[in-house]
């Protein structure tokens, strides 16, 4: 057995009975056991990632932890401090998948690919359950989406007010960034707003002589008035066309329900006739300042497509299938509310 060391070559030579081995150097081993952390499969199951604006490694590295998402968590801190990821942290919401390299995790998180969210909204009534419904989507919270939509220097700059503001969202499907401000939100969706109204829509909109937050604003009305048979709405538009056309009030039971604040009402009575509010239609002529709730793409095509006739008069029917009878005369009609209205008594439906 001897045992020989060459200062120059930093190599090791031994030998056991008479053979002669070569160890490798121990840089070789390190640089070794550093690939093999690289590229070690370390993701256990498919986990979502979120990274919040301001957040640090460590913080990242508790993320991951309670996420019990990887195989080796020592492992993938090694690879990221080689590949400096600490100083290339990018907010925003990852996906992980089962099976992916710590090279790889750290790729994706260093270069900020993220994975986009499908942001979807309907069936809103104030910019408050707009926020509601956005913020489960985003970072941003509620809290910070309200203050910018009630932030008036903002949103003039889109050509909007408190009042109508909600009438630029259109009620869809989006791709966006988890990561996304509540201000670049909001710019976001007034470029779908203006990418919705194409030529075609705002042609439609100036041969009934409205603006598009007009159109938006009656057929929040449309919408209102029928919820469970999108089919009727070009009907309904229509009626509030001839009434708008001949200059008659508008009177919509809705709108004095917004006006009320008490949208569990499902009865509107003669002493809701008297609030006095911009939003009453049986008080004032004309549409009210802002839509009623947030229209959909069906209720605003309704407007802009609606059904031409010479009615002026409509009340639900008295079945509750959700349908109306329209009339052109206030004989017809006063049978027909006579009717829906005892149909309520029996049901006693009061308020």
């Amino acid at each position: 057995f001897f045992f020989f060391s060459s200062r120059r070559r930093h190599t090791r030579y031994i030998s056991v009975t008479g053979v002669q081995t070569c160890a490798l150097p121990i840089s070789v081993l390190f640089a070794y056991s550093t690939y093999k952390d690289i590229f070690k499969s370390n993701v256990k199951t498919e986990t979502v990632l979120f990274i919040q604006t301001g957040s640090n490694f460590q913080t990242i590295i508790d993320s991951l932890q309670s996420l019990n998402s990887l195989s080796d968590i020592n492992s993938f801190k090694k690879t990221a401090q080689l590949k400096n990821f600490n100083k290339n942290i990018h907010p925003g919401k990852y996906i992980l998948k089962k099976g992916m390299t710590n090279n790889k995790i750290v790729n994706i998180l260093r270069s900020g690919r993220q994975t986009p969210v499908e942001l979807t909204f309907n069936n809103t009534r104030t910019i408050y359950d707009l926020a509601a419904k956005v913020s489960k989507f985003i970072e941003a919270d509620s809290a910070e989406i309200i203050k910018e939509l009630n932030d008036t220097n903002f949103i003039k700059q889109f050509g909007f007010n408190s009042r109508n503001i909600l009438g630029m969202f259109i009620p869809n499907t989006y791709e966006i960034y988890w990561n996304i401000s509540a201000k670049d939100f909001i710019k976001r969706m007034n470029k779908e707003y203006n990418k919705f109204w194409n030529d075609e829509r705002k042609n439609k909109a100036k041969q009934l002589n409205l603006t598009q937050k007009e159109v938006s604003i009656l057929a929040s009305i449309v919408q209102a008035e029928q919820q469970a048979h999108p089919d009727e709405r070009p009907k309904v538009a229509g009626l509030y066309i001839n009434r708008l056309q001949r200059g008659m009030l508008l009177q919509s039971d809705p709108t004095l329900i917004f006006a009320s604040g008490n949208f569990t009402k499902k009865r509107v009575l003669n002493k809701d006739k008297e609030i006095n509010s911009p939003y009453n239609t049986y008080k004032y002529a004309g549409l009210p300042p802002g839509p009623i709730n947030m229209p959909d793409i069906s209720s605003i095509d309704a407007v802009l497509n609606y059904k031409k006739h010479n009615y002026i008069f409509m009340c639900a029917k008295d079945d509750f299938s959700g349908y109306h009878n329209f009339s052109t005369n206030v004989r017809q009609h006063g049978i027909y509310a006579r009717k829906y209205q005892q149909a309520l008594n029996k049901k006693k439906i009061w308020k």
